[in-house]
């Protein structure tokens, strides 16, 4: 997927390299592989006390409301003070847990004020059962401050279960749909613009509107916060393990030409060791991103009721083992033609002229194609792990 940002930022920094030279190119470059990595994205989680905020947070990290860094749940009204709870493998992430509209310590009419509208990219207003007054009234406040909202009705899949025990003739979709209008008209009758309304179950975000929510979050943010939320994102779908793999490789051109203007400065080694320091860290990005780190997993299993070790069962690339370390990336990444090039790279470098533009492309095509390939490899198994917790037989 094109992203201008990125695209400015590469210009920027081959201008850098013809004015100041590889070195400062290159520290520019990995400058704009850290910001890449740390772009700030916060959202606000409002609506009245005790709609399941709480939960939803928890959910949207992937975590359990009894792991460590939860946030609080109940049956009252638990939060206080605007909360900040970072996603665990990406802490720019950052979702806010705000008091309950409506109580009284915070009033429609003041509460933007209150929790500091500014500092949010967007809003999401949860309710549990209906569409109510404060949640209207947040609405409008948010639209007036040129902010975007999306209305999350929680727990729906007790709504259906109620709605199941008592009609006599059920129809899930139906019933869903008249939800979903019901909101919609609840909305539109007291003058908000164009609500976007998802139902969805906490305990269930692959089911309902949780998928339809993501896709629109991803449609409507700016590209540089866009690869933020995807990354963070639980593989809910298969789509979304696609977009997540799409996103990383387009990131990968950055690490290439960090390499190649490594490779760029006649100091003997420091090409390799950058290497070998850049493919350890990206690489466990991508153990992270495809949720396939030990955390992850533990989490899935928990909520899904598949033992850890049936899911680590599936995974079948190397670069999936419980802890990875230097030797490890070697032996995956370094083929007997890979260590010929990367001979060949330290070789050309001491060169003048024409050894450093032969070591930079060299370098550049090593990381790339090593990049590449331990993406392939880990996004396949994201997929077999996906599947298997999910109990599909699908093809990516």
């Amino acid at each position: 997927m094109d992203n201008p940002f990125e695209d400015e930022q590469i210009q920027e920094i081959k201008e850098i390299m013809a004015s100041e030279g590889s070195a400062a190119a290159a520290a520019k470059t990995q400058e704009r592989l850290d910001e890449q990595n740390n772009i700030p994205l916060n959202i606000g989680i409002t609506g009245e006390a005790s709609s399941g905020k709480s939960t939803f947070v928890n959910a949207f990290r992937g975590i359990d409301s009894s792991d460590d860094g939860a946030a609080p749940t109940g049956y009252v009204e638990t939060t206080r003070k605007p909360t900040p709870y970072p996603h665990p493998n990406f802490p720019n992430v950052t979702l806010w847990d705000l008091p309950g509209i409506g109580s009284p310590n915070f009033l429609a009419d003041e509460y933007l004020q209150h929790v500091g509208f500014e500092r949010f990219d967007f809003f999401i207003i949860v309710s549990c059962d209906r569409l109510r007054e404060n949640d209207v009234k947040l609405a409008l406040e948010i639209q007036k401050m040129k902010k975007k909202f999306y209305f999350v009705r929680s727990k729906i899949d007790h709504n259906l279960h109620h709605a199941e025990r008592s009609q006599r003739e059920f129809n899930a979709e139906k019933t869903l749909q008249e939800i979903r209008e019901n909101c919609i008209q609840g909305f539109v009758k007291q003058g908000v613009e164009s609500p976007q309304v998802f139902l969805v179950s906490s305990f269930d975000l692959h089911l309902y509107d949780f998928p339809l929510l993501q896709q629109t979050l991803e449609r409507e943010l700016p590209a540089h916060k866009r690869d933020a939320l995807l990354l963070a994102m639980l593989n809910i779908s298969l789509e979304v393990i696609r977009k997540k793999k799409e996103a990383l490789q387009d990131k990968i051109k950055f690490c290439a030409s960090a390499s190649a203007l490594a490779a760029a400065v006649p100091v003997p080694g420091l090409s390799c060791a950058a290497d070998l320091i850049m493919l350890a860290a990206v690489i466990k990005g991508y153990q992270v991103s495809f949720g396939l780190n030990t955390e992850s997993l533990q989490n899935l299993a928990c909520r899904t009721k598949v033992p850890l070790e049936d899911l680590r069962a599936v995974m079948t690339s190397p670069l999936s083992a419980k802890k990875q370390n230097i030797d490890l990336i070697v032996k995956v990444c370094f083929s007997v033609t890979d260590l010929a090039i990367m001979i060949a790279k330290e070789r050309f470098r001491f060169f003048s002229f024409i050894g450093i533009p032969i070591a930079s492309t060299l370098s550049s095509a090593f990381t790339y194609r090593a990049l590449s390939s331990s993406l392939d490899m880990l996004a396949e198994d994201a997929q077999k792990v996906f599947e298997k917790a999910l109990g599909l037989n699908t093809a990516m």
